[in-house]
């Protein structure tokens, strides 16, 4: 049963994403039929916090109170992706999640659930920003940078800030039903459920790595993504042979040829969708994906959303 929530804070807390914990759970709705909870705020570090932002919050509330808690929520701070934790928080994390209790991680709070091993041999989500600093200090997890959370019961890890949103609705609705998840995202004037695999809307830019043999050729590739292109063809601007070209820009990008250009076909549709009131079909045409319907399908398996979706997502629903 999920009756007793605690978010645990640490100084230089995020306040956004101490809100949204605070807002889905804090919250008294008895008076509309729903759930309530036994909402806690828990400080690591004494009464009283700096948050990021520049004001302070206290609490009564010690570490003792996650002994009780059904769930505990680890908001985003300052600098939790270089800073050391407290010990004992880290070992009351562990005792939680041997007795059974959920813990649950916004954007960077998930450093504070690595730190405490709860995540080695998981998968776990975090914002994009992190994620290769978040692999790098603890390897023995499975970082998936794109998506917004993941659910490794009793662990639950959420990208940066709307994403908390996601994870926490998305433990509502597995443990008290679709409708009550729905009237609190109702009430918080969100979408009621965005899938966890569904990708971070990010920018990806070029790998930043020289490039002295194909660097001419991408940026020939990158002015001609309407066009379709074989390694032949590649490799005959670039005066090699076709595999010897592969080879080469596998070692400069750190991908292949054609997953270099539908990435950048991406993108651009991404950049169009975002900012011109083109047809999906002159999307598709200038983005080289030549069909509507062939957009759709690659834009889908990039981003696990349409690009109407995508669309009235930055635009609002007006523009699709």
């Amino acid at each position: 049963m999920l009756k007793n929530v605690a978010a645990v804070l640490l100084d230089g807390v995020h306040p956004f994403e101490l809100g949204v914990v605070c807002e889905v759970f804090g919250i008294d709705r008895a008076d509309e039929g729903l759930p309530g909870y036994d909402f806690a705020v828990v400080s690591a570090e004494g009464p009283e916090l700096r948050t990021h932002c520049g004001f302070t919050v206290s609490t009564p509330h010690g570490l003792e109170r996650l002994e009780e808690a059904d769930l505990i929520a680890v908001p985003a701070g300052e600098t939790y992706a270089e800073r050391e934790y407290p010990a004992e928080l880290l070992a009351a994390l562990r005792r939680a999640v041997a007795r059974g209790t959920r813990v649950l991680s916004v954007c960077s709070g998930v450093f504070v659930l690595a730190a405490a091993g709860l995540l080695d041999g998981r998968r776990c989500a975090v914002h994009w920003h992190h994620a290769e600093q978040l692999a790098r200090r603890y390897p023995r997890l499975r970082v998936e940078p794109d998506v917004l959370y993941v659910d490794e019961d009793p662990v639950i890890t959420s990208a940066g800030t709307a994403a908390g949103i996601d994870a926490c609705l998305h433990l509502v609705r597995k443990e008290q039903g679709p409708e009550v998840a729905n009237k609190i995202a109702r009430r918080m004037v969100v979408p009621p459920h965005r899938d966890g695999g569904q990708a971070q809307f990010i920018e990806r830019p070029l790998p930043k790595a020289p490039c002295d043999t194909v660097g001419e050729v991408l940026a020939w590739m990158e002015a001609h993504l309407d066009q379709e292109v074989t390694v032949e063809q590649l490799a005959a601007r670039a005066h090699m042979a076709p595999r010897t070209f592969a080879r080469r820009f596998q070692q400069e990008t750190g991908t292949t040829p054609y997953r270099w250009i539908l990435r950048q076909r991406v993108l651009l549709a991404q950049e169009l969708l975002e900012r011109t009131d083109e047809t999906m079909d002159t999307v598709a045409w200038r983005t080289g994906f030549g069909t509507a319907a062939a957009l759709r399908h690659q834009f889908v398996r990039a981003l696990g959303t349409t690009p109407n979706a995508y669309r009235r997502a930055f635009r609002g629903p007006e523009a699709a």
